[in-house]
């Protein structure tokens, strides 16, 4: 395997609703994700301009100017850099920016790419900021600039290298250097998605399945998916293995409640660990600011994930604030758990 290129699942965590997957969950994905721009759900705005300049560089034989994709988690940044690659009938090469650990494995991944060919780059954020530097002229002039040797002897030799489209992708956008966003031609941030767009994922999604559903079995799974298509087929995944198991395999809205409520995921798309998030900082901390590496250690999370994965959501959902002196719940939350809001705080405020 070429160095720096990312090729299997490593395993991290086996959460239902998280952005990770387990090696079973990779390859249904795979099958699950649209190939062509005109199969992809949701984004319309985004879709509608990287159409547009899609077919504009096609049609003049050379590379799409690099994209930069950001959002929270599992909103389908890979999945559209596939089909950025196929709609430009071209080969992508996949890797993230921890997995670059050295000038010298980004030099060997673009060395060894094809003319037109796209990179995807998944938390580029995470580059090193000597690899960083080497991207810089790879980007702007297709060229590498490579130091050989060290000391007096170490002399720079200049090649040239394909012409190429960098797919980068992040969760993190203020983590990325100013020189480095700026080389970028476009920049899209990826959204939640609407409920009716997420049901019709899980529809598409159960048709390639094999899975019977209903209008209102589909709606019930989109609506506890917390706005994000990962999530939605990942549902969707283990409803179909309730529905095998307990009744008759065919999903409707009774049997999505059940199944989801057996796996412990509520009826906004709370789990165990979002609830034990509140709960901490209601409960253990008493309401008062909590700071982030705090509250991870509390529920035993890294502090990162926390910020990644779990608070966008609590905080879309008005159950999560953010203040200089900490986390707080707010009094969605409270409510939401069957708790009282501390005296003097206005429900009216979020």
């Amino acid at each position: 395997m070429t160095a720096g290129l990312s090729s299997e699942w490593t395993p991290e965590s086996e959460r239902l609703v998280s952005a990770r997957f387990t090696p079973d969950d990779m390859d249904i994905d795979r099958s699950l994700r649209p190939k062509r721009i005109v199969d992809y759900l949701g984004q319309s705005k985004v879709k509608e301009s990287l159409g547009v300049l899609i077919e504009a560089a096609a049609g003049r034989n050379e590379p799409l100017d690099h994209v930069l994709l950001s959002g929270p988690p599992g909103l389908g940044k890979t999945t559209l850099a596939g089909v950025i690659a196929n709609e430009l009938g071209v080969t992508m090469k996949t890797t993230s920016g921890p997995a670059i650990e050295r000038a010298g494995d980004l030099a060997a991944i673009l060395t060894n790419l094809e003319e037109r060919d796209v990179l995807f780059i998944d938390e580029i954020h995470r580059l090193n900021r000597q690899v960083e530097e080497v991207l810089y002229p790879a980007m702007e002039d297709f060229t590498l600039d490579v130091v050989i040797g060290k000391g007096p002897a170490a002399r720079s030799l200049r090649l040239d290298v394909p012409r190429f489209t960098l797919v980068g992708a992040t969760t993190r956008t203020g983590l990325l250097t100013a020189p480095l966003r700026d080389r970028f031609g476009m920049s899209f941030r990826l959204d939640y998605y609407a409920p009716d767009e997420l049901e019709a994922i899980v529809k598409r999604s159960a048709a390639i399945l094999a899975v019977g559903i209903d209008e209102e079995g589909a709606a019930e799974i989109a609506r506890r998916s917390r706005g994000t298509p990962r999530l939605a087929n990942r549902l969707l995944k283990r409803v179909r293995d309730f529905a095998q198991v307990r009744h008759d395999g065919r999903i409707s809205e009774d049997v999505a409640a059940e199944a989801l409520a057996f796996f412990e995921v509520d009826h906004l798309g709370l789990d165990k660990m979002d609830v034990r998030i509140l709960e901490t900082l209601i409960v253990k901390f008493s309401g008062n600011p909590v700071g982030l590496n705090t509250l991870a250690s509390a529920v035993s999370e890294e502090a990162e994930t926390l910020e990644d994965v779990y608070e966008p959501f609590l905080l879309q959902l008005g159950f999560l604030n953010r203040t200089p002196k900490g986390r707080v719940a707010t009094p969605r939350a409270y409510e939401h758990l069957g708790m009282t809001p501390p005296p003097g705080t206005s429900a009216g405020l979020f």
